[in-house]
């Protein structure tokens, strides 16, 4: 085993549970005068929906900018499931999820997520991968969203563990960057099998 690295540090979309917002916006759509490529635009992109995820604004308040936005014909009540059923998990999922679960035996393994109060509980409660993790980050709880390099250094601080002991892994190459430059050993997700090699090139034990 490794002794430089002491954390296996994982994003969850799409990487542990796979996402797609174009059915939330799909269903949207047949609510509003916008098509589903309109709402993806000003839905996902505002500045409402960053701040939700920064836990800034309450579930009921994102929901009444999105209403006046959107033009919404659509209650708070009907509005969460569609909001919320966008998850699901594939194979790939699957398959980091079993290296996370076999990581545990030597590492502390953690997860660090850009993701909003109503999600969070709705995965919570839907997807069981949040137990195998010794420590759970989300945005909505710390204030900040990756790439903020605060973000990074608040889960370092709270794992007790320096930049170049973690191991981290994400889908997006700004947020990889912006963890490789505090000195984390960050790589794309790119796959369960380059996932695998990566773990192993940064001297992980992978069973």
């Amino acid at each position: 085993m490794d002794e430089g690295i002491k954390v296996a540090l994982f994003d969850l979309g799409n990487v542990l549970i796979d996402f797609d917002y174009r059915i939330c916006a799909q269903r949207i759509s047949h609510f509003c005068s916008k098509s589903p490529e309109d709402i993806i635009k000003l839905f996902f992109a505002s500045e409402i929906t960053a701040s939700f995820e920064r836990g800034k604004v309450s579930p009921s308040d994102f929901f009444s900018a999105i209403k006046e936005m959107l033009d919404l014909r659509l209650s708070y009540e009907a509005f969460v499931p569609i909001w919320n059923e966008v998850f699901f998990l594939s194979a790939k999922n699957r398959g980091v999820f079993n290296l996370v679960n076999n990581l545990r035996q030597y590492y502390k393994v953690a997860l660090l997520s850009n993701t909003n109060a109503l999600h969070y509980e709705y995965l919570k409660k839907h997807f069981p991968v949040f137990n195998v993790f010794n420590k759970v980050f989300v945005s909505c709880e710390l204030g900040l969203v990756k790439p903020d390099k605060l973000i990074y250094q608040k889960t370092l601080e709270a794992l007790e563990a320096p930049a170049g002991s973690v191991f981290y892994t994400d889908d997006r190459e700004d947020l990889i960057k912006s963890a490789r430059e505090l000195g984390m050993k960050a790589f794309i997700f790119n796959g369960v099998r380059q996932l695998k090699a990566d773990l192993l090139s940064a001297g992980l034990t992978v069973n």
